[in-house]
């Protein structure tokens, strides 16, 4: 046996503190800190008032979470890249409106429009893909661009009008139907949402496109190394994450029974938020589904908690931010465990 190798292997048998095996285990398992504190923050408001807990408002948390946590199931994806979509709430609304515009006004069938929002928001998660991959600019000034062209393209095509559900065909006005389960009440939106979730968690979980995309976002040269095209990768993910921006705008007709321009206002910083809160780390390459949605019911538990508690909307803001501050100091924290 080698020098090198006794070496080696008194580095796997050195002793670990408890602190160390907490960050091992949090950096292998992203998801148990925000599980964590969505269960104490259930605790917490349950305790501040009772109603906190009801089926009734439970429904109404989850239904409020569904489009956000759609949202971010595509800023996930960009993220775990080490890159970032500003463009997210624009693209969304410029695929409902177009497909809602084309439907309601141009008589357009209802599986139609909903294709044609999809291709709407394939092709500007393409067009932020091409911009970031083959002029190689980066994604946050990209999507800051984006956003802008996104925004300013709905109001030129809709002036800034909304069209309401009822003049929708009935399958844009779906998801927003629901149904009974126990006392609870749950929208076909909702499950939609979680559909997503469990297909393109099963996809970056069990595919080689998913692998791919950790390997790109923990280290692109290694990755390009190794035989993976790291273009190609980003591309694809910013093409997917369009797509789902659109699902998600589905989801948003359903739920508000109306399209309009002006909705969304706050869901780039909303998708981030739940994002970072859940656990996936800015730098890419580290991430879970799981933990995304954990931070965005996480985030619309706060609202709706603190807003049952009387807390001064002021203040609800105030932990929200310290909570986005809190969940990156300890992604630095935990990022100290490959180390």
């Amino acid at each position: 046996m080698t020098a090198q190798t006794l070496t080696a292997d008194a580095v796997l048998k050195r002793p670990t503190t408890p602190v160390q095996r907490l960050q091992r285990t949090l950096h292998a398992h992203p998801w148990i800190s925000p599980a964590v504190v969505l269960v104490a923050a259930y605790v917490v408001f349950s305790l501040l008032n009772e109603r906190f807990a009801q089926p009734g408002i439970q429904s109404l948390l989850i239904q409020q979470t569904a489009v956000v946590a759609a949202l971010a199931i595509g800023q996930t994806l960009i993220i775990l890249t080490a890159g970032i979509d500003l463009s997210v709430g624009a693209i969304a609304i410029l695929a409902m409106m177009v497909s809602a515009k084309a439907a309601a006004e141009n008589g357009l069938s209802g599986p139609a429009a909903l294709a044609l929002g999809l291709v709407v928001g394939a092709g500007a998660g393409l067009l932020n893909g091409v911009l970031v991959t083959r002029l190689s600019l980066p994604p946050f000034i990209v999507t800051l661009g984006t956003l802008s062209m996104f925004t300013a393209l709905t109001l030129i095509y809709t002036r800034g009008t909304s069209i309401q559900g009822s003049v929708l065909p009935d399958l844009l006005n779906w998801t927003g139907n629901s149904f009974a389960v126990g006392e609870f009440r749950i929208t076909v939106g909702v499950l939609l949402v979680l559909g997503l979730y469990a297909g393109v968690g099963y996809a970056l979980s069990q595919t080689a496109w998913g692998q791919h995309v950790y390997a790109v976002g923990d280290d692109p040269e290694a990755a390009r190394l190794s035989g993976v095209s790291a273009r190609r990768v980003l591309l694809s993910v910013y093409v997917v994450a369009g797509v789902i921006y659109a699902v998600a705008a589905w989801v948003l007709i359903g739920r508000a029974g109306a399209a309009s321009p002006n909705a969304l206002s706050d869901a780039n910083l909303a998708s981030i938020t739940a994002v970072v809160i859940g656990g996936t780390s800015l730098f890419g390459g580290r991430g879970t589904l799981i933990g995304t949605l954990l931070g965005a019911l996480i985030v619309q538990s706060f609202t709706l908690g603190l807003g049952l508690a009387r807390v001064d909307e002021h203040y609800r803001l105030l932990a929200v931010g310290a909570l986005v501050i809190l969940a990156v100091a300890a992604d630095q924290w935990i990022r100290k465990a490959r180390a």
